[in-house]
């Protein structure tokens, strides 16, 4: 026995350590010491603090709200939730154990299941479930004010949002991985299984079909960040092998050369950019751009997971989180003021040029990721589960990487509302109604009911040039207006004036990779949910039940690039703008998805005898139903043509059948043809997917009636296996988990066993 082995055997007051075999070090340590007196006063503190900044938030009025205030709210909301609310979850509902295996232990086979790194594996999800809705949301719900989408983004995440990401990613885990469509199969019976997975498919292709088109709308024709997002997918390449064969288990020093070689790319993007060269070669069309993507989809779902995915997801967090982080400060320095009010005339009346709709329930589902989505239940029981090392994790990573989301929102909700109104509507309304001029656009906003003094096109002309665009009018889809908020800040914190189109064109090439990094993990999500299903066909198709066959990745990656590919494509070429008339329905989708998830965890914890907290879940469940078959009913039956799909289609096909060749936004017949084919595609889905949910939530209600009048019922959860191998809980190791992370190094250096996949590697040695 080791020295270090010694001391951590000793009975530490407090300290339990957990084994599996005698012959191995403990593969867990559990802390039951209570909260210290120092502790509970530094908390208390931090709530006195997050109080007082909601106060100024919610009741100031008369003067502009510092953007400061907005910060701390969210700093310290965020702080008493993880450690009382989700802890209260860890507590009462998933139990975590380290000394049972996780799904990524017991299946480990290198290429989609594989024990990782827990700071390499929060880097994957939170930059897999970070995708456009945390930016593109707030920026387009600014229109209704600043209150509004404060309160959602920071009480919905965590009473919802991060509820649901938390439990699915424990569900999941428990269940060998199990995509969301096969979980809701397997345990809401063949009715609302089928009906689930229907749903969860085809909601899956709308939403990578709108994450790719934020993408697009970004890069088009910008050489720097077109040539910046390149360069991440060697940079990544080179890691995956970095870390697999070169210095496997150097994390710290792989992250470094990646986030230099990172930063070199993004300077290098602005001498590309002044070459004539790097216009040619990289400023590309939005057409050509999509078709690109669809191509890099289906390759990052087809490689091992170690070696484009994980790697590009992890290096991408850096950027991500550290761009938040110093947009954070930056706010915190210059201390800018919100010029948006806090509720504007369009929340009241519904009306506004960024999307048509109410406060209710559109606010609700235009702000989607950062406080409840659906797209994150696919994550969480998608790639996530196949790669968690220890149960203990399941909650820094499901519960902990959605805050981490959730104030990325509100950085983009500030980012928009510091900037003069008139310049933000110049920016968010569709150029069929600013005219796609600065003359003509300066005409539109200054007859909008918004606050401060009329802009002129000679400073729209001026913002653009500042921020080295040609045009900024009409720039919808959210990324241009963050990106022009970012240089605000970033400008009078780094820089001055002289780097403001630095900093603008830094912040497009940031959103870019924050959306890519969802497409590429949205669709392998995509294909192991396909897989299952065609699995459950039976016949010849079981074969598609393991993930990891290469004949079924391909086909199912095929298949799934082919179906949001020809949506993205549409929405290239829409004349109404494309984001502007799929973000709606995109958000419905979203939202009708976490319905679902949150069914089949009620559904869950009912059978497993959880009755009495299952208003956890039940709670957003029932506020998520509300608010999505409201929006969903608006969508389908309202005679508002900005509103209704069925509306605008009747419209323009009306005008269609009467020979105009122009009618509202479409100014030819080929745009006229393309508003009617859209709008009955939407409204279509709107209707497809409605009636799944409630098919589903019907099913879950029907099965947890039963279960509750039995006394529970039995679920799908795998057998438990013993651990053998051994992780920290959180980001930084406890002494403790120090001291047994060095027998375990111990172990790994004379080559008994090897750092993934431990108790493989120990059967083979010993066999």
């Amino acid at each position: 026995m080791t020295v270090a082995q010694a001391r951590a055997d000793e009975p530490a007051a407090g300290i339990e350590y957990l084994r599996t075999d005698p012959d191995l070090p403990p593969v867990g340590v559990v802390d039951r010491n209570p909260i210290t007196p120092a502790k509970r006063a530094i908390f208390a503190v931090i709530a006195l603090l997050g109080a007082v900044a909601w106060v100024v938030i919610a009741v100031v009025r008369g003067e502009h709200v510092s953007a400061v205030w907005f910060v701390v709210a969210a700093l310290c909301t965020y702080v008493i939730a993880f450690r009382f609310y989700a802890r209260f979850i860890e507590y009462r509902i998933v139990k975590p154990r380290d000394d049972v295996a996780t799904t990524a232990e017991i299946m480990e086979n290198g290429k989609d299941y594989m024990p990782m790194d827990r700071r390499v594996l929060y880097g994957h999800h939170f930059a897999a479930i970070a995708g456009a809705g945390p930016l593109v949301g707030p920026v387009l719900a600014a229109q209704m004010g600043y209150l509004p989408g404060t309160i959602w983004i920071i009480v919905g995440v965590v009473f919802a949002g991060g509820v649901q990401d938390y439990l699915v990613l424990w569900a999941s885990n428990k269940r060998h991985g199990r995509s969301l469509g096969q979980m809701a199969k397997e345990e809401l019976g063949p009715i609302g299984g089928t009906a689930a997975i229907i749903a969860v498919l085809v909601i899956m292709v709308i939403l990578l079909a709108v994450l790719a088109l934020v993408v697009v709308n970004a890069l088009a024709e910008s050489p720097w960040g077109v040539f910046s997002l390149a360069m991440t997918i060697p940079i990544a390449l080179f890691m995956g092998v970095y870390m697999r064969y070169l210095r496997p288990g150097a994390v710290a020093e792989v992250s470094l050369i990646g986030v230099a070689l990172l930063l070199l790319a993004i300077v290098a993007g602005g001498w590309v950019d002044d070459t004539a060269w790097g216009q040619d070669w990289f400023g590309l069309s939005r057409v050509t751009i999509a078709w690109l993507l669809i191509g890099y989809g289906f390759a990052a779902s087809v490689l091992p997971v170690w070696l484009l995915l994980a790697p590009r997801d992890y290096l991408s967090t850096f950027m991500k989180v550290g761009t938040i982080a110093l947009l954070a400060v930056g706010i915190l320095v210059a201390r800018p003021a919100m010029e948006m009010p806090a509720v504007t005339e369009f929340a009241r009346a519904g009306n506004g040029p960024a999307f048509a709709g109410s406060l209710f329930p559109f606010l609700f589902i235009t702000i989607a990721c950062g406080a409840l989505s659906g797209f994150h239940a696919l994550i969480a029981s998608g790639t996530t589960p196949k790669l968690l090392a220890k149960e203990s994790q399941t909650k820094m990573i499901g519960y902990g990487a959605m805050l981490t989301e959730s104030f990325v929102a509100i950085m983009a909700l500030i980012t928009a509302c510091i900037l003069d109104p008139h310049l933000y509507f110049a920016m968010n309304a569709p150029a069929a109604v600013t005219g796609g001029t600065a003359e003509t656009a300066a005409q539109y906003v200054n007859g909008l009911p918004i606050p401060g003094s009329p802009i002129s096109a000679a400073e729209l002309s001026r913002a653009a040039t500042d921020v080295g665009e040609e045009s900024i009018v009409s720039r919808t889809g959210g990324a241009p207006t963050l990106a022009v908020g970012m240089s605000e800040v970033m400008h009078g914190f780094i820089g001055g004036e002289s780097l403001k189109a630095f900093w603008y064109h830094f912040a497009i090439m940031f959103e870019a990779l924050f959306i890519l990094t969802t497409v590429d993990a949205g669709t392998r999500v995509a294909r192991f949910m396909l897989s299952d299903s065609l699995g459950n066909l039976g016949g010849p198709a079981r074969k598609f039940k393991d993930p990891s066959w290469r004949v079924g990745a391909w086909i199912c990656t095929l298949v799934v690039c082919a179906a949001w590919g020809s949506i993205l494509l549409m929405g290239v070429t829409d004349p109404l703008g494309g984001i502007n008339t799929l973000f709606p329905l995109f958000g419905i989708a979203n939202q009708l998805l976490a319905a679902i998830a949150l069914t089949v965890i009620l559904t869950i914890l009912v059978k497993k005898g959880m009755v009495k907290w299952a208003w956890i879940p039940g709670i957003p469940l029932v506020w998520d139903l509300v608010v999505t078959m409201t929006a969903s009913w608006q969508k389908i039956f309202s005679g508002d043509r900005a509103v209704g799909y069925w509306s605008q289609h009747n419209a323009f096909k009306e005008a269609k059948d009467a020979g105009k060749t122009a009618f509202g936004n479409a100014k030819t017949p080929e745009a006229i043809d393309a508003v009617i084919r859209n709008t009955f595609i939407q409204g279509t889905l709107s209707i497809v997917f409605a009636v799944l949910v409630l098919i589903v939530t019907a099913a879950g209600a029907w099965v947890c009636l039963r279960a509750i009048r039995s006394g529970g019922a039995s679920t799908t959860e795998a057998p438990e296996q013993p651990s053998k191998i051994f992780a920290p809980r959180s980001f930084i190791a406890t002494p403790a988990e120090r001291a047994v992370e060095k027998q375990w190094d111990e172990l790994f250096a004379s080559g008994a066993i090897r750092p993934a996949g431990a108790a493989h590697a120990r059967a083979e040695h010993h066999g």
